[in-house]
């Protein structure tokens, strides 16, 4: 099967963008966050409700297609034997490590802690519950923040692994060879994730606990067996590079919509002209649905012009991304904390946020973490580069870890 570029270079950006949009949570006005700058902006909302919408379900698609590209139903259970190493050892020890100076930079801003890191970890490897609001998951007395994803991945993997058989249905034989129409395509799938915000989301916030997480399953999972069906299907790739500017008007016009009712809520007088008797709230909500679904096939049908191609940068990028996803949050959350005191500024505290994040990650996992064949795989890296799947996101079956 040929290398897909494209898959690569997204999962790539996919992460990129993920660190700008951890770094504009400190600033967001009204968005809850692990530290808070003072500097709050309520328009950073809206560009990052454009982002938020696709964000983890393209990285949680992008994951099972590169499950199909690697063909795992080849040898399922030693891939899955060799799964679990790669996203558990990085979970266990992001969370008892990595993921600490997090916990403790939002207790000192609660105000729940007392200065002192090495008392705060002696404390938090006990792994026992803490007291209400010292940080978030402090009642299960260690937390994965960011991580979560690495927890949501391994469990899906497994299921994934688990259903292999039934493709040989021949009842699933059949759904798989059919050529679905263009109608079906785009309406079975808006419709599941339109019936996942109005019936599971009310009643099932969003936890990233694993466990009850209902509505966070009900939209990834499908999403990451979407993509692990639809890997090697040529068909489905060229239908949507065909369908691309098609999508992007749509996704737009989606967008918009949501946005224009949001915008309508916030800022419009309550006795403006408005009828009462039109269920706003639920438009609003299949809106993003349309938005969510519309933008992911966007995003790949552009990704095959734009992406599938040797980038000279793309081999680099593809090993640093894993050791990256782990570190940026626990660089984003110190930095923030400890920028805040020193009042710099709307411009430059975010600045030297960022840039901050970016080259400590670059630092660490250029001159310690990948020539450190002990740390490599505590961060996801092989001891050796070989063949495989990747444990965080796309690869293909000639990618290296």
């Amino acid at each position: 099967m040929p290398r897909r570029h494209d898959i690569d270079a997204l999962r790539v950006i996919a992460f990129a963008l993920l660190i700008v949009y951890h770094v504009g949570m400190a600033y967001v006005a009204d968005w809850g966050f692990h530290v808070k700058s003072t500097y709050q902006a309520e328009w950073l909302q809206w560009p990052m409700i454009a982002l938020n919408r696709w964000r983890m379900p393209l990285l949680f698609m992008i994951s099972g297609i590169a499950l199909g590209l690697a063909g795992v139903d080849r040898a399922p259970w030693r891939f899955a034997a060799r799964r679990c190493w790669r996203l558990l050892l990085p979970l266990v020890f992001g969370m008892f490590v990595v993921v600490a100076v997090q916990a403790y930079c939002e207790g000192l801003a609660n105000g729940r802690l007392a200065p002192g890191f090495g008392a705060f970890l002696l404390r938090y490897w006990q792994a026992r519950p803490w007291p209400p609001g010292t940080f978030t998951g402090a009642e299960f007395g260690i937390t994965w923040n960011h991580l979560w994803y690495l927890a949501y991945l391994w469990l899906y993997t497994l299921l994934l692994l688990v259903l292999l058989p039934l493709r040989r249905l021949p009842a699933m034989q059949r759904w798989a060879g059919n050529r679905w129409p263009t109608w079906l395509l785009l309406s079975l799938p808006v419709a599941w994730l339109a019936a996942c915000r109005l019936v599971l989301a009310p009643r099932f916030p969003e936890t990233h606990a694993l466990f009850g997480d209902w509505t966070v399953h009900a939209q990834s999972l499908p999403l990451f067996l979407a993509g692990y069906a639809v890997a090697g299907n040529a068909g489905f790739w060229q239908r949507i590079r065909t369908l691309r500017w098609s999508m992007l008007v749509i996704a737009l016009g989606c967008l918009a919509i949501e946005l224009s009712i949001r915008a309508g809520g916030r800022y419009l007088p309550p006795d403006a002209a408005i009828p009462a008797w039109v269920p706003w709230a639920e438009i609003e909500r299949i809106a993003r649905a349309a938005y969510t679904w519309t933008a992911l096939l966007a995003i790949f049908g552009w990704a095959q012009v734009l992406l599938d191609r040797r980038f000279r940068w793309l081999p680099y990028c593809t090993e640093a991304v894993f050791p990256w996803y782990i570190l940026h949050q626990s660089l984003i959350v110190p930095l923030a904390f400890w920028l805040a005191p020193l009042q710099l500024g709307p411009l430059l505290e975010p600045a030297l946020v960022l840039g901050g994040t970016v080259c400590g990650c670059l630092l660490l996992h250029e001159f310690v973490i990948r020539r450190t064949p002990l740390l490599r795989p505590l961060f996801g890296l092989k001891r050796k580069r070989v063949d495989s799947v990747d444990g965080v996101g796309a690869r293909t079956a000639q990618s290296t870890a």
